[in-house]
C-alpha cells in the first residue's frame, strides 16, 4: 500500500464472494468503514457450493486412484477382497460430510478476518437504489440453486431489521448461478446442478455429465475416480473446447481410458425423470440412460432485482455488468467484481478486481487488470494449467511468437511415478526470446504453471529462465528443457 488513509470513507459491498471479502479487507487495511452484505454465507458460492467442494471432492478421487493404480508401480495390498481394486470404495455420504465441514470451515476462517479487520458482516439482501444508496434486508434467505431471488423486500416483515446505507464506494460482487435448461429442472435428487449435488446419499451408479467445459470435465472425472459409470455430453468436437487442443485431446483420451463414455458434436435437447433414473434426450433423437444427471451448462450472473439499471448501472446483453480494467460501471462511486461482471470466472480475478476496486476508488496506488498474465487450472487428471499467449494466439498471428512441446514421457521424475500422459509447452516470442505464455499437462499442474507464470510476469526470456537451477530429478525440470529448446530454435 502507498500510505493512503481512507479514514472517514465509507464501503458498502454486496456479496461476501472472494470479490466482496478481499475488497472489504483492502478497504478496512486503507482504514475505511466497511460493511459486508451477504446472503448464503461468506466466501460465497466459490467456497460454499462451487470452486472448495469440487477440489475437495477431486482430491478425494485422486486419493482414491493412488490404491486402484498401486499394482501398477508393483505394490499389492495383501488380503483385498475385490481383485483390481483393491476394495477401495467411496461412501459418499461421509465424503460429502468432510467437504461441507471443510467448505463451512473455510467460510468460518473468512468471517474471523473480516471481524479483526473491522468489518461489518450483515446477513441479508443488498439493493442500490437511484440515489446511490443501498438498501439493506436483513436475515434474507439464501437462493436456491438454479433460481433467481424474490423481489427486493417480496419477503419484508417487521420482524425483520431494514437500512438504508450511504456510502462512498458500493462494490457489487454477486457471482453467479448455475444455467439450467426449460426442458431440464433440476430436482435436487435425480437431475441436480453443481450446487446441488453435495446433497446426495449415494454414489451414482451411472452419472450423465451434460457439458464438456470446465465445470462438466471436472465433476466427470471426479466421480468417475469415485467408482461412477460416467457418460459426458459433449455439444463441440471435444472435451474443453475452449483449451489448448492439445491439452484437451490429453484428458479425453485419459477419460475414455478410464472407461468413461463420451458423446461429441452431441447436444442435450431435455432431461426427463424415469422411475429411479433420468433419461437424456439428443437434439438428434437418441436417448442415454442413466441414475443421475448432472447440469453443467454454464452460468447466469446474479444481476436481477439489484437495481442495477435504475441506478444507470450498464449491463450487457448477457445480464453481466460492465466494468473497465479498475472495476468501474458506468455509474461514479459504483464498482463491480467477479462472476457478476463476466470478465473471467475465476476466484483469482474476483479477488484481484475487489482489490483494485477499493484502490481506485480510496486513492490507492493500482495497475489495471492484466489478464495476459492470469494462470488459470483445470483439475482434471492430468491437470491443465495455463498463462499467457496460447496456442491459438500464436497459430492465428495475434502473438508473433514460437513454440516447442516435450512429452512428459521423457522426463526422469514422470517415469518414476509412472507418468505417462501430459506435456509441457512453452513459447517465446521472436526476436526477444521472450517467455509470453505456456501450457502443463500434467499432475499438479496447477503448481508448476507458477514458474511460467513468474517469467511471463516479469518479462523474462527463455535463456534467464532455463539458466535458473532445476532439482534433478523434477518435473521441473521438463520446463527448463523447453526452454532451452527454445533457444535453440533460429529465427
Amino acid at each position: 500500500m502507498g500510505g493512503v488513509s481512507a479514514a472517514n470513507k465509507s464501503v458498502v459491498v454486496i456479496g461476501g464472494g472472494p470479490g466482496g471479502y478481499e475488497a472489504a479487507l483492502g478497504a478496512a487495511q486503507l482504514g475505511a468503514e466497511v460493511t459486508v452484505v451477504e446472503r448464503s454465507g461468506l466466501g460465497g458460492a466459490t467456497v460454499l457450493t462451487d470452486c472448495v467442494p469440487s477440489k475437495a471432492l477431486i482430491a478425494t478421487a485422486d486419493f482414491m486412484d493412488r490404491f486402484t493404480a498401486a499394482k501398477r508401480i508393483g505394490v499389492h495390498f495383501d488380503g483385498a477382497q475385490v481383485p483390481g481394486d483393491q476394495g477401495v470404495t467411496a461412501h459418499i455420504t461421509d465424503v460429502n460430510s468432510r467437504i461441507m465441514r471443510l467448505a463451512a470451515a473455510q467460510s468460518r476462517d473468512i468471517g474471523e478476518r473480516l471481524e479483526s479487520a473491522g468489518v461489518e458482516v450483515v446477513q441479508g439482501a443488498g439493493r442500490l437504489l437511484p440515489d446511490g444508496r443501498v438498501d439493506v434486508v436483513e436475515g434474507v434467505d439464501a437462493v436456491p440453486s438454479g433460481e433467481e431471488p424474490a423481489p427486493h423486500g417480496a419477503d419484508r416483515d417487521p420482524a425483520r431489521a431494514t437500512r438504508t446505507m450511504a456510502a462512498d464506494l458500493v462494490l457489487v460482487a454477486t457471482g453467479a448461478r448455475p444455467r439450467v435448461l426449460d426442458t431440464a429442472r433440476p430436482d435436487g435428487e435425480r437431475i441436480l446442478t453443481w450446487q446441488q449435488i453435495w446433497d446426495l446419499t449415494e454414489l451414482p451408479e451411472h452419472l450423465i455429465v451434460i457439458g464438456s467445459g470446465v465445470t462438466g470435465a471436472e465433476f466427470a472425472h471426479a466421480y468417475q475416480g469415485l467408482g461412477s459409470q460416467v457418460t459426458l455430453i459433449s455439444s463441440r468436437d471435444r472435451v474443453l473446447p475452449g483449451e489448448d487442443a492439445d491439452a484437451a485431446n490429453v484428458v479425453e483420451e485419459v477419460f475414455r481410458r478410464r472407461g468413461m463414455s463420451v458423446l461429441n458434436r452431441s447436444r442435450a435437447a431435455a432431461v426427463r425423470r424415469e422411475g429411479d433414473g433420468v433419461v437424456v434426450t439428443l437434439e438428434d433423437g437418441r436417448e442415454v440412460e442413466g441414475t443421475h444427471a448432472l447440469l453443467a451448462v454454464g452460468s447466469i450472473p446474479n444481476t436481477t432485482d439489484l437495481g442495477l439499471e435504475e441506478a444507470g448501472v450498464r449491463l450487457t446483453p448477457s445480464g453481466h455488468v460492465e466494468v473497465d480494467r479498475v472495476s468501474r460501471t458506468s455509474v461514479p462511486g459504483v464498482y463491480a467484481a467477479g462472476d457478476c461482471t463476466g470478465v473471467f470466472p475465476l476466484a483469482s480475478i474476483a479477488a484481484m478486481q475487489g482489490r483494485i476496486a477499493v484502490a481506485h476508488a480510496l486513492g490507492d496506488a493500482v495497475a489495471p487488470l492484466s489478464l495476459g498474465k492470469v494462470s488459470s487450472n483445470i483439475f482434471t487428471d492430468p491437470e491443465i494449467a495455463t498463462v499467457g499467449a496460447s496456442q491459438a494466439d500464436v497459430d492465428e498471428g495475434r502473438v508473433d511468437a514460437r513454440g516447442v512441446m516435450l512429452p512428459l514421457t521423457k522426463n526422469p521424475r514422470a517415469k518414476m511415478q509412472n507418468l505417462s500422459d501430459g506435456f509441457v509447452k512453452l513459447f517465446a516470442r521472436k526476436g526477444s526470446h521472450t517467455i509470453v505464455g505456456g501450457v502443463v499437462v500434467a499432475p499438479r499442474a496447477s503448481e508448476l504453471i507458477f514458474p511460467i507464470a513468474l517469467a511471463v510476469a516479469n518479462r523474462l526470456n527463455v535463456d534467464q529462465f532455463s539458466s535458473t537451477f532445476t532439482v534433478y530429478p523434477s518435473m521441473s525440470g521438463s520446463l527448463a528443457e523447453a526452454a532451452r529448446q527454445l533457444h535453440e530454435i533460429a529465427d
